[in-house]
């Protein structure tokens, strides 16, 4: 009877460990993906290295940010952080 009493203990751990870690992991990589999914071109975005930047191309496996004027940097679709909003016309231009 005690190794039935182990036997349960162990496989609630192990729902408790999937619960409460596994599950919103994987949670939180399925709302990511989407999210890139979603970029489109004139899109704010902030990169997992805290560079703001607009997107101004989109590729198989990487976006064209644009940081500043005339700078463009290709980064991994997975290096984004967060979409801030949508640029509708450039208003910010100086």
């Amino acid at each position: 009877m005690e190794q039935y009493g182990t036997i349960i203990y162990i496989v609630l751990l192990f729902g408790l460990l999937y619960f409460l870690m596994i599950r919103p992991q994987q949670q939180r990589q399925k709302k990511h993906q989407e999210m890139i999914r979603n970029i489109k071109v004139n899109d704010k975005v902030v990169t997992a290295g805290g560079l703001y930047g607009t997107v101004v191309k989109v590729k198989e496996d990487t976006f064209i940010v644009r940081v500043a004027d005339n700078v463009r940097v290709e980064v991994l679709k997975t290096a984004i952080g967060q979409v801030r909003e949508s640029a509708p016309d450039e208003e910010e231009k100086d």
